[in-house]
């Protein structure tokens, strides 16, 4: 199966995926098998959060729409204009997916297909919708697909190489089961904003889109803030709160309560807007419904020490003021090229 076609049906789901939108998904009758997919996905969606609490309508919405602005045929032309596909020889490639958030594991599905590979995926217990439809989508835009991909509920079996994401506990064990298979095996990272007090409202605003989107709970999420020494934060809790509607959610907010209480019952000081708490600490990974911070006097103190830790980090949210950083609100709209850990997955793939 020629590349160009794999391509073509990831730009048809592209423009499947646009029609899903919060508040005015509509059926756009241009959209192939639109008739077959368009009704079971939207109430897939609406069904998400009955498989995963944490899946709300919200969070797959915004999924849904970031796979959509991401899938078109300039970005993936972009993208795969720096590699060179001529020498691949087709492995079977396993993923092991997490499900932290929706779709997380997509783009590894993406690259192993689009450098000509097949593909052997094992979902997340908590994402086990979500993939495997969007795959009968593309396998209904072009049935040669089918020969090429490969849902499992076992044991891994008959791989050559493998991509698995998880925590640094699970990593261990990733680590010794494939230590005799090329991989490329993911760890717990996090990510940081550094702040120097001349933010502007509508960047500490979309400073909270990149804490509160998913709940927190992806590796590209802020959970820790570097800041002047003597920062006010009353700015920072005036624009973020904005975001006090995720204090409603059930799962979130009983994190809230049990984390708020830990912290409280240690006598650690505490900074609290009744739906964030956030808490002076030189850790880099804070609990759902907090934010660590840290201050600093010398910002290329900060520089030095984030370059030190970069095997701990996923992103860098800054103005500008650091190399590489991501612009406030950013954080959760990667492009292609963007990969997790810095780990040029495609070039991975073309080297198996």
């Amino acid at each position: 199966m020629l590349q160009i076609e794999k391509k073509n049906c990831f730009i048809e789901l592209g423009k499947f995926l646009n029609q899903f939108s919060l508040n005015n998904s509509t059926p756009n009758p241009s959209v192939i098998n639109n008739n077959l997919f368009y009704d079971d996905f939207l109430n897939l969606i609406e069904l998400s959060k009955s498989h995963n609490g944490w899946f709300t309508p919200e969070q797959v919405h915004f999924a849904l729409q970031s796979w959509a602005e991401a899938l078109t045929e300039e970005n993936l032309n972009l993208w795969l204009s720096k590699y060179d596909f001529n020498n691949v020889q087709p492995k079977n490639v396993a993923l092991v997916l997490a499900g932290n958030i929706p779709l997380v594991g997509f783009h590894d599905f993406l690259a192993v297909l689009i450098a000509g590979h097949k593909v052997v995926v094992k979902t997340s217990s908590n994402d086990q919708k979500l993939v495997p439809f969007l795959s009968k989508y593309l396998i209904s835009i072009n049935p040669k697909l089918d020969n090429f991909i490969t849902f499992t509920d076992g044991k891994l079996e008959n791989f050559d190489a493998v991509i698995a994401t998880g925590s640094n506990n699970t990593a261990r064990y990733f680590e010794f089961y494939f230590k005799n298979k090329p991989s490329i095996i993911r760890k717990n990272r996090n990510s940081v904003a550094v702040l120097t007090g001349n933010e502007t409202q509508e960047d500490l605003s979309n400073l909270g889109e990149d804490i509160f989107r998913y709940f927190g709970l992806g590796c590209r999420n802020v959970s820790k803030l570097f800041v002047p020494k003597d920062y006010n934060f009353d700015a920072f809790f005036q624009a973020i709160f904005q975001q006090k509607d995720v204090i409603y959610y059930e799962k979130y907010a009983n994190n809230y309560d049990y984390n708020k209480a830990v912290f409280l019952m240690s006598n650690f000081k505490l900074l609290d807007n009744e739906f964030l708490t956030i808490k002076e600490d030189s850790s880099y990974s804070s609990p759902i419904s907090s934010v660590f911070y840290e201050y600093y006097e010398d910002i290329n103190e900060i520089k030095n020490r984030l370059q030190a830790d970069a095997e701990q980090l996923q992103c860098i949210v800054s103005n500008g003021i650091i190399e590489n950083s991501i612009s406030f609100g950013q954080s959760q709209k990667p492009n292609l090229w963007d990969y997790a850990d810095n780990v040029d997955t495609l070039q991975f793939l073309l080297t198996i």
